[in-house]
């Protein structure tokens, strides 16, 4: 691999940024001054270095984040805090986006990456991949209702156009609490969809993206890079 890729991957910037790195003499190969963008680097067996420290190469990095609300799920926002100033500069430098999106006030599991087949494997209805969330509600959940959101909804949709729902998987869990499974992400889905039934949410967190759930260890506003287990469980996802 060209060492002016490596490093692009290894989060230094385009490759004009990279190319400038080895301008100014500031790359090695395994203790080797490298000023050429072309040479060739084995990422296997060399150590790449800059201004000495070791340059990890990455081709993606995948993080979870445990998002709080009050918060968007964008890159950037001139109303308020995102998903992506949460991230520390080690992260910032891979340029992750969200996978997908939460409401403002909605809290729980949001991917960021870079890789942008599983960006749009998580995002594409056509994929079914489901999202599973807990949602406080006021108003009570009859049978009917949970049969209704079960077999699909109408609702309206961003653009407030009519817009049937897949069908649901719905838990009741006590106290208010309900469990609710879909396959899409439209515009505040889940509030309109119980809305439909007679129910208002007054709170709701995203648990789990297809087979990856939530680190209960994240606080609100954390996140951590995905093991090496949990990115075989979203592996699928992008093929």
């Amino acid at each position: 691999m060209r060492i002016d890729k490596y490093l692009a991957h290894a989060g230094y910037g385009s490759r004009n940024d990279c190319k400038q790195l080895l301008k100014d003499k500031a790359v090695q190969i395994d203790g080797v001054l490298v000023k050429d963008a072309k040479t060739k680097v084995d990422i296997q067996a060399q150590v790449v270095t800059v201004r000495g420290t070791v340059a990890e190469y990455k081709e993606f990095i995948y993080l979870m984040m445990n998002k709080p609300g009050d918060c968007l799920s964008a890159t950037k926002d001139k109303s308020g805090r995102t998903v992506i100033d949460l991230l520390s500069e080690d992260y910032l430098k891979y340029a992750p986006v969200p996978a997908g999106r939460l409401d403002r006030d909605t809290e729980g599991l949001m991917l960021l990456t870079n890789d942008g087949a599983l960006v749009h494997g998580i995002i594409s209805p056509k994929k079914e991949v489901y999202k599973r969330y807990v949602a406080k509600i006021s108003g009570e959940l009859t049978e009917e209702g949970k049969a209704k959101l079960e077999s699909g909804v109408q609702i309206l949709d961003g653009q407030n156009e009519p817009f049937t729902t897949k069908p649901a998987k719905v838990e009741m869990l006590g106290d208010g609490l309900v469990g609710i499974e879909i396959a899409e992400g439209k515009f505040h889905q889940v509030k309109r969809m119980f809305a439909s039934v007679g129910c208002k949410v007054t709170y709701l967190k995203r648990e789990a993206i297809g087979a990856l759930e939530l680190d209960p260890a994240l606080g609100l506003g954390e996140c951590r890079e995905l093991t090496e287990e949990e990115l075989g469980l979203i592996k699928d996802i992008k093929k």
